[in-house]
């Protein structure tokens, strides 16, 4: 499943052989086929980690599976949604290349994560390709959660999390991209997602925020907040060890 897939519910298939019993394998014409034309297409390849990898030609070159359920992000989404679509994918779903991952990712992240707060930030930071926003791993490590949020915002947050999951079950005919479209975007979705927004913005901070510029200098200062902190422990740890 890669990020179009996953925008659009469409559906893959791959060979996952990975621990697969090689007695299993061996009797299976067509697998044995298509892993002697892998062998050979990566002994071509004029990438040497590649030909290296011809010696496992049951085995993806890049592993990248968790072995939990994970929380997808597509690596380019469309820069008119107003919200990125993330959502949970199943461990025995193969996850492709072009989707960032979280695993073990809970409510919480997941409610953060698909905030505003946090869209703003990404469309701020993230790259391009073309005019659509380009999801690094850099945007969601320098992204910084609420500080010190209280159990009961936490469980607020995992709540309207859970709402936003409800009001997109209840179109299951219609993909993502369907439901993000801005000028397809349900009611009821809009709705649950302006609840969601609410959530997070009061476990940053009490006060409205009054527009993305407002966001983005309030995330900004807190980034540098934490990035000095994370300065000044280095120095003191390296100035403890020359002592």
């Amino acid at each position: 499943m890669g990020a179009d897939d996953f925008l659009n519910s469409k559906t893959r298939w791959c060979l996952w052989l990975k621990d697969a019993d090689p007695k299993e394998i061996k009797v299976l014409d067509k697998v044995i086929e298509r892993l002697s034309e892998v062998k050979e297409s990566r002994l071509k390849s004029p990438t040497l980690s590649v030909r290296k990898f011809a010696e496992f030609p049951s085995l993806f070159t890049q592993d990248r599976q968790p072995t939990t359920d994970y929380l997808v992000i597509p690596e380019v989404s469309s820069e008119n949604r107003k919200y990125i679509p993330i959502g949970f994918k199943s461990k025995d779903v193969i996850c492709a290349n072009t989707v960032q991952i979280i695993p073990n990712a809970d409510f919480y992240v997941f409610g953060v994560m698909q905030s505003f707060m946090h869209m703003v930030w990404a469309k701020t930071i993230s790259g391009r390709l073309e005019s659509r926003i380009r999801y690094t791993p850099t945007v969601y490590n320098s992204f910084n959660f609420p500080e010190n949020p209280t159990e009961k915002q936490i469980k607020t947050i995992e709540e309207k999390a859970q709402k936003v999951l409800d009001a997109r079950r209840d179109f299951p005919n219609s993909s993502l991209a369907d439901l993000y479209d801005p000028l397809t975007m349900p009611p009821a979705l809009t709705k649950a997602h302006n609840e969601l927004d609410k959530a997070v913005d009061l476990a940053y901070r009490p006060q409205p925020f009054i527009s993305e510029a407002n966001r983005m200098v309030f995330l900004f200062e807190l980034y540098e907040k934490y990035t000095a902190g994370l300065f000044t422990e280095k120095k003191v740890k390296k100035t403890r060890k020359k002592g």
